[in-house]
């Protein structure tokens, strides 16, 4: 009889073991990722439009680094019932492996529309994006790239302050989470 450890090696048996672990904590909920918030099965029930981009019209200027950096205005429909607030994200779809966040707002009144450009909604927190500061982060890509802006139907207000740290509201989001809309946007440099 052969033993794992010897026929793997201590790297082996560490990787296998780290790789069991991972996967045992994510299935309990106890672990939860960007990656893991994007691929539950919540129903995309919500439309998530701009009156500035979208449908093969890119992200405009003052919403980048090249322009004034403003936030984008947004507006959503479609929230399930039982929605007793809802989360906006802003990430890289392109990221290769945890997605690049820019824009985490949450706590928005369930009963409000929309985001105007340059402001958040009254009584809305923000997060702290992958830049590590909290609110807005311009994108600045050097080439054509791909955005995604994710409205969350939430049961329940997060219990997090304004300037919460990214996995904390990742976290908590995907705990939560009763319905989602998507609207996918690209920058043109």
């Amino acid at each position: 009889m052969v033993r794992w450890d010897r026929r793997l090696g201590r790297a082996g048996v560490l990787a296998a073991s780290t790789v069991l672990a991972v996967s045992m904590l994510s299935g309990c909920g106890l672990l939860s990722s960007p990656t893991a918030l994007q691929q539950q099965d919540d129903p995309q029930v919500m439309t998530v439009t701009s009156p500035e981009f979208g449908q093969g019209v890119p992200i405009p200027r003052q919403y980048t680094c090249r322009g004034a950096g403003e936030t984008p205005p947004l507006s959503w429909s479609g929230a399930p019932a039982g929605t007793k607030a809802l989360a906006l994200v802003m990430d890289d779809a392109g990221a290769p492996i945890t997605p690049y966040v820019y824009w985490i707002v949450f706590n928005i009144n369930p009963e409000t529309p929309d985001i105007q450009a340059g402001r958040i909604p009254i009584g809305a927190h923000v997060a702290v994006n992958s830049r590590g500061t909290a609110g807005y982060a311009a994108p600045c890509p050097p080439n054509n790239h791909e955005y995604r802006f994710t409205i969350y139907a939430l049961n329940t207000p997060l219990a997090l302050h304004n300037g919460a740290s990214l996995p904390a509201v990742w976290a908590a989001i995907a705990s939560h989470s009763i319905g989602r809309g998507r609207l996918p946007a690209s920058v043109k440099p």
